[in-house]
């Protein structure tokens, strides 16, 4: 008799557990497609916000006025200029679209609209890996031959797995579809993913570990193929989880998603805050940057010259031109890059008479007089900087380099 309670209850038991896996799991699956779609809206909301306007207006000079993508616009180049503006175009239909398709109420109750806005995301997925490619292979966008690599690699990923969609879904072989069409949605997603995994793990380990100024390094070649060939793995986890149940692997899925769930929303936040809000009221700010200005009058004139005029429009016109600290800090790191250490000193001596509470004002200029073998001024600047601000780690790293014999 009291074997049998036993069995019992460990049955019982047993049958709870399983049914907190299934929930974990199901949940933990619901939680990653809501922060990935916030994520992503967010996207197509840069998307729009940086391109919409000057796209429609014909103001495609605009473009440049991204940090990150400076051959946006090219004088000249008709066809680069309109892969560009398709490409971009395309994942803003592609990024929303494809939030949508995930939704089930939609496919169970708009089958209609589900294979409709499934056309166009194929369509637009065609589009957006043609234009990728030529960029990458014939227009020549800046980045390393891994990034071009994976690039590729990426864009043959997409127009396969997007292709075998479509025939699932032609033939109404409906699981196989939902699969491949799952796949694609990771794969077309792969800017998005190595944007928020790279600012992720700046995040987690306090400083870009393994990621140069130009975003190269060993990190940036793992994560360029990463950023999607990881997705794809958790996916097929998944898949090959719901095929064959058990309750730990169950809730060892569940536990993996939560846990790069939560690392996908870090790196969404980080990234809106560190690029996407930032660049779109870059592009849409109405004055004319004082660092292109003063750039173009230090190519002709000289550094002298631009400092001259740098104080005689912040003068006479300070709302035309914009003398945010971030333009300065830019153009210097510019020179800085190019060992123009003459340049990048005068700059970062303007930005610091502007900004004379600016911690990292202060550290750039530290960083300058170190260009020009001027150690015991950079330290007066470094030990400012961290004054300022004791929460900015580069000064003292610096400072303890310059110790070091």
């Amino acid at each position: 008799m009291s074997t049998s309670v036993t069995s019992g209850s460990t049955f019982t038991t047993q049958l709870r557990l399983g049914s907190f896996a299934d929930k974990a799991l199901k949940g933990s699956v619901w939680f990653w497609f809501v922060v990935a779609v916030l994520g992503q809206w967010a996207f197509v909301f840069y998307i729009v916000a940086v391109y919409g306007h000057s796209t429609f207006t014909g103001n495609l000079q605009a473009w440049n006025k991204n940090p990150i993508f400076r051959m946006g616009y090219v004088a000249g180049d008709t066809l680069g200029n309109v892969a560009f503006g398709m490409h971009a175009l395309l994942a803003a239909v592609i990024t929303f679209g494809g939030g949508i398709q995930l939704i089930p109420q939609i496919r169970a109750r708009a089958i209609s609209v589900h294979r409709w806005i499934g056309r166009v995301v194929v369509v637009s997925l065609l589009g957006l890996s043609v234009s990728g490619l030529y960029m990458k292979t014939l227009r020549g966008a800046r980045g390393s031959k891994v990034e071009a690599a994976s690039t590729i690699l990426n864009a043959l990923l997409i127009i396969t797995f997007a292709l075998l969609a479509w025939r699932a879904a032609h033939s109404h072989e409906i699981p196989t579809h939902r699969r491949w069409a799952l796949r694609t949605y990771l794969v077309a997603n792969a800017q998005w993913f190595r944007q928020v995994g790279v600012l992720a793990w700046i995040i987690v380990n306090h400083g870009p570990v393994g990621i140069t100024e130009d975003f190269e390094g060993p990190f940036m070649y793992f994560w360029d193929f990463g950023s999607y060939l990881l997705p794809l793995l958790v996916l097929e986890l998944y898949l090959r989880t719901q095929e064959s149940p058990g309750t730990r692997r169950r809730l060892a899925m569940a536990g993996a998603l939560v846990v790069l769930t939560l690392l996908m929303a870090l790196g969404s936040i980080g990234t809106a805050r560190a690029f996407y809000i930032p660049i779109a009221k870059t592009v849409n700010d109405p004055r004319t940057s004082i660092a292109d200005t003063m750039s173009a009058t230090i190519d002709s004139s000289g550094i002298d010259e631009a400092a001259k005029q740098y104080y005689s429009l912040k003068a006479t016109q300070p709302t035309v031109y914009n003398f945010d600290e971030p333009e300065l800090e830019k153009l210097g790191y510019k020179f800085i890059k190019a060992k123009k250490f003459k340049e990048a000193l005068r700059l970062f001596q303007l930005n610091v008479e502007a900004y004379p509470k600016s911690s990292n004002a202060y550290d750039s200029l530290g960083e300058a007089y170190m260009g020009t073998s001027d150690k015991a001024t950079a330290i007066l600047n470094y030990q400012k900087s961290i004054q300022l601000d004791p929460r900015n780690t580069h000064p003292g790293k610096m400072l303890k380099k310059i110790n070091t014999p």
